[in-house]
């Protein structure tokens, strides 16, 4: 054992929380503001335009002031009436579990679940508005993470659009770090954080909210106002010109800022690439390995994070632990129906870099070396680092 359970890690390469980038964690420690003092108001509202730019919102985003399981919680109690047929797309567990929020809001909950290695198929969701066209809510998790699957939310998204549902998507795991944007799919509730491919300290929620929903939510009367999972009450935080409804957290803000010029400056297409390319080596070199991918195929799988297959006979635990004490190096498990099943590495945000595969493959097939396999871990590496110089040759 060379990394004891009480010391820290040497890298952290986790679906979240994730490490955050040093020029966020410079930017916590600015100075804290009154939250009613004019500089703070106007360092607020250049911030929402800032997401506003990274999100290409037509209109202003809402930033919850909570981790984002705040802000799902938060969609399924404001735009969700007890007279709702809600349709909840099911590929995984929080897929799975957005679909407990909705039930307590609305008793009328209707879903379609797949095999948690698979994404939904569009044409399902298709017909089953055409079968039941009462149907106003659709929700869908767009990346759930303890699969590392993706759903097309860009063709479920045109396809509630023409039948006129609401759609609520949890992006939360996904943007930042692959192509995806509130408007591209019709989403009148896009749910995300700065905690995962932004790589800021979990503790905020990014939000765009359309006009209709807006409208709907005020016409609910079971909408949260005066609470901390109100979204109504922040519709006009953003304006240096309105009071914010409780003490936002400026610290978070400070970080949350940084994190959007870093984004902005590198370029979104830049930041997917290399959160794309250090996926690709993983699952590459996991496979030269011996290893198998959770995701049903490579399409499929995200760019945000890989999920590998836990090989019979190994105690997924025992892996985890036997990366963290040899190499110092912190991998997730899975959660709910997929824990023990399967390894996750996280790609997001700093560690969104090709380097990082190599170390994930490096103690993963170490880990499972020590446990009894018999895996090529120099055959991995190989694989992986083709993948990487392909890109740069």
């Amino acid at each position: 054992m060379r990394y004891l359970d009480h010391a820290d890690p040497v890298i952290t390469l986790t679906t979240g929380p994730v490490n955050a980038y040093a020029e966020v964690l410079r930017g916590l420690s600015r100075v804290v503001l009154y939250d009613h003092d004019p500089a703070f108001q106007l360092f607020y509202e250049k911030t929402v335009a800032k997401a506003q730019a990274a999100m290409r919102l037509s209109t202003k985003p809402v930033i919850l002031q909570g981790e984002p399981v705040m802000g799902l919680e938060a969609a399924a109690a404001s735009l969700i009436a007890a007279d709702d047929v809600v349709l909840n797309l099911v590929s995984g567990v929080y897929g799975k579990g957005f679909g407990r929020w909705a039930k307590r809001h609305s008793p009328k909950l209707i879903e379609i679940e797949t095999a948690y290695n698979e994404a939904i198929d569009p044409q399902a969701v298709a017909d089953m508005l055409k079968a039941h066209p009462e149907i106003s809510v659709v929700s869908v998790c767009h990346h759930d993470t303890p699969s590392g699957t993706i759903n097309p939310i860009d063709e479920i998204g045109a396809i509630v659009s023409a039948h006129g549902a609401y759609l609520i998507v949890d992006a939360v795991s996904s943007f930042g770090g692959m192509k995806t944007h509130p408007e591209d799919c019709h989403a009148d509730i896009y749910v995300t954080g700065a905690n995962k491919c932004l790589g800021t300290p979990p503790g905020l929620t990014l939000m765009a909210v359309s006009e209709r929903a807006w409208a709907k939510m005020k016409d609910n009367p079971a909408a949260p106002r005066g609470s901390v999972l109100s979204i109504l009450d922040w519709e006009n935080a953003w304006s240096k010109d309105r009071p914010f409804p409780f003490t936002p957290s400026v610290a978070e803000m400070n970080g949350l800022d940084v994190a959007l010029d870093l984004y902005l400056k590198e370029g979104a297409e830049a930041v997917w690439a290399r959160h794309a390319l250090t996926a690709k080596a993983a699952r590459a070199g996991a496979i030269a390995m011996g290893l198998s991918l959770w995701a049903a195929n490579e399409r499929i799988a995200s760019p945000t994070t890989t999920a590998i297959r836990t090989p019979e006979g190994v105690e997924e635990v025992a892996l985890r632990k036997a990366a963290r004490e040899r190499y110092g190096v912190v991998l997730s498990a899975g959660r709910g129906e997929t824990l023990g099943k399967l390894t996750r590495i996280g790609h997001m945000g700093p560690t969104a870099q090709p380097i990082y595969a190599i170390v994930a493959l490096t103690a993963l097939g170490g880990a499972l070396n020590a446990l009894g396999q018999k895996l090529d871990v120099g055959r991995g590496i190989e694989a992986a680092l083709a993948v990487i110089d392909a890109e740069v040759s």
